[in-house]
């Protein structure tokens, strides 16, 4: 079974984190206005125009290799931990109006769908490194 889940998790990551800079490099236009109306900084929207996209592709990279795909793990993990969090903020009306939601088939969801599917896909994230770190913890 954990091998099963060391196989199949990956490759359910590399296909979301695929998707995802796919849709935002076929739309870039739209993704480029989506970010810049969100409710945080300008700057931090022109960061994250430039970061997300080739994280996205590094991280399913990561993903496809046995020898890295625990980089592409803990890559993971991260980019959803942020924005499952952000997700929760817009959720829980942390900001003064709701941003636009993001491109692709995602943008059918609204924002509370959006964040049980990204806490699924945390939460298996989760389940595959605890895996990799039990086996990786010397036996006592």
């Amino acid at each position: 079974m954990k091998t099963l889940v060391k196989s199949l998790i990956p490759i359910l990551l590399v296909l979301l984190f695929t998707y995802a800079a796919f849709s935002k490099l076929v739309s870039f236009t739209d993704f480029r206005q989506q970010l810049y109306n969100q409710a945080f900084p300008h700057w931090l929207g022109s960061f994250l125009l430039y970061f997300l996209l080739p994280a996205e592709i590094i991280t399913a990279l990561f993903l496809c290799f046995n020898r890295t795909v625990l980089i592409g793990l803990l890559f993971s993990f991260g980019l959803l931990l942020a924005f499952t969090i952000y997700i929760a903020l817009v959720v829980l009306h942390y900001w003064d109006r709701v941003p636009c939601s993001c491109g692709g088939i995602l943008n059918q969801m609204d924002w509370t769908a959006h964040l049980i599917f990204n806490c699924f896909f945390l939460v298996l994230n989760f389940t595959v490194l605890y895996i990799h770190f039990l086996e990786r913890r010397p036996a006592t």
